[in-house]
């Protein structure tokens, strides 16, 4: 298996701007453009054996070497195969003094000396005003397809961005030049936490806190920041010259993807697929809503680790055992004690009861799992199951109950006793000191600890009992593995299909709520004076809810809606089929747009994206909804590190394109190993500027000697030649 052929050629290769002369000036057969920043959109007889001749000339050993056999590549009319032109090669600069259209998009090869990308902002508006990147069915052809990953409405570009760009565009490019129905679909992502940080933080400059408006008021605001901010990001991809159909760009909120997140919704829940109930989630006490795992950075901190005494009840001032925690604020939610069932140390007090510290008697039972490590801290583990995803799953597969001792807030609650309404670090401190008071601690050493951050907030994220809805995955797994056993799905590279498998097969149910206000809304009501748990219905909107209620609880009833909404990445996973029309699957988009032929992103959203929308198109289309995955590495300094603000590395792609160009800045991201990270440095950027003056000295050479504009019999025997490939 492997994926549709790519070009060898650079991805942005420098040609000169300006056109080839045009035997047929009609302008709507031109079809779609060339798409490098210094090349004009050539007339639709010649698209696809200009573009042929143009991408013979991107090794650069086609370009350094001065043999015979050099020029006879880079001279178009030494293409014929058995027969001379009825004319001689001979410099015509003359004849390309006109500009391509009367807003002088490009200029001459006698005025610019080397290429001018000042100039690729207007010759990429002139590109999409004559339409060139929409599909064009006239040669007829299988489409290639390709859903753009949605940006943030927040965001501002970064390398990441200028990856994808670059990738996807060598892809859709070089299918259009092939004479196929090209369609790349662009769009942005609402980006629920990120959007609504932003904007609450834009309210705080004003002296206003998100509760004092009303939920309608708070998003009648977000809106209105949409609306003035949300084409940044898109402007910024528009600069690195990305050929996408403008014309199809969607956003996730957009009416027609709001419909089609309701619609999947609601079919998840009609097959009993989507179901409440209360269970571990990553909590930001910040925030107050709950994130995914994508949401949280993990970090190595300096911290301590804290080994405390539980006595062993109705044994000596002796028997106890000592226990190593990171965070003793929680043992006010242990519900048991486990060592390991071979560890000698313990085994006598296996099946007695502990008591645990400064909570006045409460005794836990001692128990044995071979989940406990012997070698780490003490061999004695506390299970707090309301407060640690390890622990959760020991206490849910033995039976133990949950308890919670914290706030959504980050303090800690009534179970907590004399610490309650302390926050929890607060709490950590003050827990500390009454052990030693009590001659319950042992000792303090220091640990260094990996806390997870939130990504957006930056504060440490609590796991946290919460009452949230969820996906069941098994089911929408299983076919999406067998989808790539059988062939249907291609995951390039290769070695990423075993992460995919991995991850699929050990999937957890997904948690698709937030308590955010700016989201999908989900469609859910509850009954006035009824268990939220028990009666609601799930309805496509109010009228609809109000009639399902009125029909089984009577007209008198009274509803209200979830106030949560959906987890961003529930309409994204939506987003290959939701852009094309679905679930009307009579629109013609639709039809001939789906399924897409390649999706390209990064590899590290290959689960919560990628896995999501094979699975979610599978399920809702019948059929996968790409045949190729490819996945591009990430960007990193020239020293290999991870860009980031605190280490001052960032480069800026927009600085870089300004300096540098976009061709160069493309040329290089393109030049690495697939799925591999590149380290990119200022020296490669150079080094990439002076080869696509290259090219542009190529083309250059290779305009200029094409034949004259009322030459006819020229072109007529020009265009009866195929270009070698």
């Amino acid at each position: 298996r492997h994926c549709p052929p790519l070009p060898t050629a650079p991805c942005a290769a420098t040609l000169p701007r300006y056109p080839l002369p045009n035997p047929n000036p009609n302008p709507s057969s031109s079809p779609a453009s060339l798409g490098f920043f210094a090349v004009a959109t050539p007339p639709a007889p010649l698209a696809g054996r200009r573009a042929q001749a143009l991408m013979a000339l991107a090794g650069p050993s086609h370009l350094l070497s001065s043999s015979s056999a050099c020029l006879r590549r880079l001279n178009p009319l030494l293409f014929f195969a058995h027969r001379r032109p009825a004319w001689t090669p001979r410099r015509a600069a003359h004849r390309f003094c006109a500009v391509a259209s009367e807003r002088d998009v490009f200029t001459s090869p006698e005025v610019a000396k080397s290429f001018d990308f000042i100039s690729e902002e207007r010759i990429y508006k002139w590109w999409e005003s004559q339409g060139f990147f929409k599909p064009n069915f006239d040669r007829g052809g299988d489409p290639f397809v390709i859903p753009m990953p949605p940006a943030n409405v927040t965001g501002s570009l970064h390398m990441g961005h200028a990856m994808f760009v670059t990738l996807e565009d060598i892809m859709i490019r070089y299918f259009r030049m092939k004479g196929r129905p090209a369609l790349w679909i662009p769009g942005t992502d609402h980006a629920g936490i990120a959007t609504q940080l932003v904007v609450e933080k834009m309210l705080a400059a004003e002296g206003i806190k998100r509760a004092d408006l009303t939920r309608e008021e708070f998003t009648k605001r977000v809106w209105e920041w949409k609306e003035k901010y949300g084409s940044t990001i898109t402007n910024q991809i528009k600069r690195l010259g990305a050929s996408c159909d403008w014309t199809r760009e969607c956003f996730t909120l957009d009416d027609q993807l709001s419909h089609a997140v309701v619609e999947a919704f609601i079919r998840l829940h009609e097959k009993g697929l989507i179901y409440q109930g209360s269970y571990l989630v990553n909590w930001s006490p910040n925030l107050q809503t709950a994130v995914s795992d994508l949401e949280v950075e993990y970090s190595e901190e300096p911290g301590y680790l804290y080994y405390m005494k539980y006595r062993v009840a109705g044994g000596s001032r002796d028997d106890f055992m000592t226990i190593a925690t990171t965070r003793p604020e929680t043992l006010f939610g242990d519900v048991a004690i486990a060592v390991n069932p071979e560890d000698e140390r313990y085994a006598k007090y296996v099946g007695k009861l502990a008591i645990v510290p400064l909570t006045f008697g409460r005794h836990v039972p001692i128990i044995a799992d071979r989940y406990v490590d012997p070698e780490f801290g003490t061999g004695v583990l506390k299970i707090s199951p309301g407060h640690d995803q390890n622990d959760y799953h020991i206490a849910r597969k033995l039976g133990l109950p949950i308890l919670n001792v914290m706030n959504k807030d980050g303090t800690l609650n009534d179970v907590a006793g004399l610490y309650s309404g302390m926050d929890r670090f607060e709490a950590r401190e003050k827990l500390w000191s009454d052990l030693v008071e009590t001659n319950l601690a042992v000792k303090k050493e220091p640990y260094t600890l990996r806390v997870p951050r939130s990504q957006r907030g930056g504060e440490v994220i609590e796991p946290l009992i919460s009452k949230q809805w969820f996906v069941t995955m098994e089911p929408l797994a299983e076919r999406a593995l067998h989808a790539v056993e059988k062939g249907q799905l291609t995951i390039l590279p290769e070695r990423f299909e075993k992460i995919y498998n991995n991850w699929l097969t050990n999937i957890k149910d997904w948690c698709i709520s937030r308590q955010l206000w700016w989201g999908h809304r989900i469609p859910v009501w509850y009954i006035v004076g009824k268990k939220c748990e028990e009666d609601y219905v799930v309805a496509r909107n109010a009228e609809e809810a109000l009639a399902k209620a009125q029909e089984k609880y009577g007209k008198s009833v009274e509803i209200y809606q979830d106030p949560d909404v959906l987890d961003t990445w529930f309409s994204s996973a939506l987003w290959p089929f939701s852009t094309l029309g679905w679930p009307d699957v009579s629109r013609e988009d639709f039809k001939h747009f789906y399924p897409a032929t390649v999706l390209e992103t990064g590899h590290d959203i290959l689960f919560f994206w990628v896995a999501r929308m094979v699975m979610m198109g599978i399920e809702f289309t019948g059929t996968v909804p790409f045949s190729y995955v490819y996945l591009h590495g990430l960007i990193r300094d020239s020293e290999g590190r991870k860009m980031s603000k605190s280490l001052g590395n960032v480069i800026d792609p927009l600085d870089t394109m300004n300096e540098y160009g976009t061709d160069a800045l493309r040329f290089t991201l393109c030049m690495g190993t697939a799925g591999q990270d590149i380290n990119l440095s200022t020296e490669r950027l150079t080094s990439n500027k002076a080869f696509t003056n290259k090219l542009w000295n190529a083309g250059k050479f290779l305009l200029q000697n094409l034949p004259e504009r009322s030459d006819a019999t020229a072109w007529d025997l020009l265009l009866a030649n195929k270009v070698s490939h």
